[in-house]
Formats: C-alpha cells, sequence, structure tokens
C-alpha cells in the first residue's frame, strides 16, 4: 500500500510556517500598540491618548489570544480549519488596533 493511512498528516513543513506566520503578525500587532502607547504619552498624558492606549491593549490581548488558540490547534496531528469567529475576532482586533492607533496619533 502507497501512501499510508490518509488520516496521517504530512510531515512538511506548511504547520511550521504557518505558526511562524501567526507569531510574526502577533510581533507587528505589538509593535503597533507599543508605539500607539509611546505616542499617546509623547508630549503630554490626556485623558484620550490613556483611552486610546487602554483600548488599544485590550484589543492586542484579544488578538494575542486568537493567534495563541489558533498556534496550539496547529501541533494536532489533524489541525481543523480556523473557525469563523476566530477568523473575524483576528480581522476585527487587527482593523480595531489600527482605528485606535491611528486616534491617538491625531
Amino acid at each position: 500500500m502507497a501512501g499510508g493511512p490518509p488520516d496521517v498528516r504530512d510531515p512538511g513543513l506548511q504547520p511550521e510556517r504557518t505558526r511562524l506566520a501567526w507569531r510574526r503578525t502577533t510581533l507587528s500587532a505589538t509593535v503597533a500598540a507599543v508605539l500607539a502607547a509611546k505616542q499617546a504619552v509623547h508630549d503630554e498624558v490626556t485623558a484620550a491618548g490613556l483611552v486610546g492606549t487602554g483600548l488599544s491593549l485590550l484589543v492586542w490581548l484579544g488578538f494575542l489570544g486568537v493567534a495563541h488558540r489558533r498556534m496550539r490547534t496547529l501541533s494536532a496531528a489533524r489541525p481543523g480549519a480556523m473557525t469563523p469567529r476566530g477568523a473575524v475576532t483576528a480581522a476585527a482586533c487587527t482593523v480595531a488596533l489600527a482605528a485606535f492607533a491611528v486616534a491617538v496619533v491625531v
């Protein structure tokens, strides 16, 4: 029999590449949140700056949770597809983080 059982995962590097992509994306979100916080307190601390920084931190934590859950799922023998809820949450966190960062700068 050639090929082996169908439920054995291909030992290729695709899951590792996907985990690394999630880590890079999480690092990018971290940098955006840190830069937003730095900009908010650069000249003077304002209420709007603190709110923007707090919301950026909250959204960053949400994205970090989604990314960590997905990376953990990828270690299974047959990882499932990302849930629609997880995909929507990751996209919403990305858009919200960008919006809060812009709000802090403006």
